[in-house]
């Protein structure tokens, strides 16, 4: 009995299998169809500073060394993935986290993602993206930065004014980019400002397009955040409305009661041999400020303080692994406090392997005038400590991996 029934299962397991590799046939092509990547990756800056002039009280500055992380790159870690959803759609996302090498803690305001955080749907139409972001005149002016190519950031215009490397993203935001087009693409973002009956309460929106092709690489950008000290600055967790969120740096810290932040720029970049010129021209206006004095307005400055920037820049590759660069920034604050800032820096950047190099970045940076908070203007390269007087100059030698 027991050989008769095992000898009637066997085409009963035989059809049971062929049902089994039916099913897994049919579903073969949606597996195929819906494939999807994850890649982690991220970048270690670290090196040891000289600085010749730190402000450590009134009137009173000394020179200082200390180690410091993320100055060509900023130091991060991320995810970046993708879903193919046919037809040439796939869903997108990036989560990226800043941090300091020194300390462990998190970077951009102790947000676990800081730097970027986002989700959408690109096509060959182009791409939507809902989240944290880089705004538009980021997106196009950075890249073309000194700062961004050899410089690091302390070597952005004075304060990062215009905004230009990158410390602000943008939280809330709708960001829709074009396909390229022969080497033309465009791009709108608009943060919506969660303010309860106030469409416009906080908002920021922006515009940018490029040009690259062959040598030649153009970029240009508006952007305009209304109560910037809240919306644009104001990411930090802790930070709150009624606290200058501006920072410590005092060409901009005395603007923060600005109702509304203008910045138009553009930048351009030409290949020539192994030499690449650029040019960056920015404005940027904090408008309609107070006039009464308080944490956001210390000097009680009113109407609007507007500041023109313009750099020319200079990068050499010697070798393939080997390359040089200087730059010269000049930024103008016009009428509001005739503060004024000349800046030069020099670099030299090694590469070891794939994912090594080893960079030697000099700054240094002159004040004149008055600044923000209403005071004789003091150097403040950006992302340091201001000095105690008009001048102020930083040496760096660092290592940086990326993986």
């Amino acid at each position: 009995m027991h050989k008769s029934l095992a000898t009637s299962s066997k085409p009963l397991a035989a059809h049971v299998a062929f049902a089994f590799a039916a099913l897994a046939a049919a579903g073969a092509p949606a597996a195929v169809h819906a494939q999807s990547s994850v890649t982690l990756y991220g970048i270690i800056d670290e090196g040891i500073n000289y600085t010749s002039n730190v402000q450590t009280g009134p009137g009173q500055g000394h020179s200082q060394y200390n180690l410091s992380s993320g100055i060509l790159s900023g130091s991060r870690w991320g995810l970046r993935g993708n879903e193919d959803l046919g037809g040439g759609i796939k869903a997108i996302f990036v989560l990226e986290s800043g941090f300091d090498v020194n300390s462990g803690k998190m970077g951009q305001g102790s947000l676990l993602f800081g730097r970027q955080a986002y989700v959408g749907v690109s096509s060959p139409y182009g791409t939507v993206t809902l989240g944290r972001q880089y705004d538009p005149v980021v997106d196009y002016i950075h890249p073309l930065m000194p700062s961004a190519m050899f410089s690091g950031s302390i070597g952005a215009h004075p304060g990062d004014l215009d905004n230009l490397n990158n410390t602000n993203r943008v939280n809330n935001a709708v960001k829709y980019r074009t396909a390229s087009y022969g080497g033309l693409t465009a791009e709108g973002m608009y943060s919506f400002g969660g303010v309860p009956g106030s469409m416009a309460g906080n908002q920021i929106y922006s515009l940018g397009a490029g040009y690259a092709r062959g040598p030649l690489t153009v970029g240009v950008g508006y952007l305009n955040a209304r109560n910037p000290n809240a919306s644009f600055f104001g990411t930090a967790v802790g930070a709150t409305a009624a606290t200058n969120n501006f920072g410590s740096s005092p060409v901009i810290n005395g603007y923060a009661s600005a109702h509304s932040e203008e910045i138009i720029s553009a930048g351009a970049t030409y290949v020539i041999g192994a030499a690449t010129l650029g040019g960056i021209y920015s404005n940027t206006k904090f408008k309609h400020l107070s006039g009464a004095v308080s944490p956001l307005n210390p000097a009680g400055v009113g109407g609007t303080a507007s500041f023109n920037s313009a750099e020319v820049n200079l990068q050499y590759q010697l070798t393939p692994a080997l390359s040089f660069g200087a730059a010269y920034n000049y930024t103008d604050g016009g009428d509001a406090n005739h503060a004024k800032y000349q800046q030069g820096s020099l670099s030299a950047d090694y590469i070891v392997s794939k994912r090594t190099d080893f960079y030697l970045i000099g700054v240094l940076q002159h004040a004149s005038g008055t600044d923000s908070t209403g005071r004789a203007a003091r150097a403040s390269l950006n992302g340091l400590t201001p000095a105690s007087g008009n001048q102020q100059a930083t040496v760096r030698f660092a290592i940086r991996h990326k993986f």
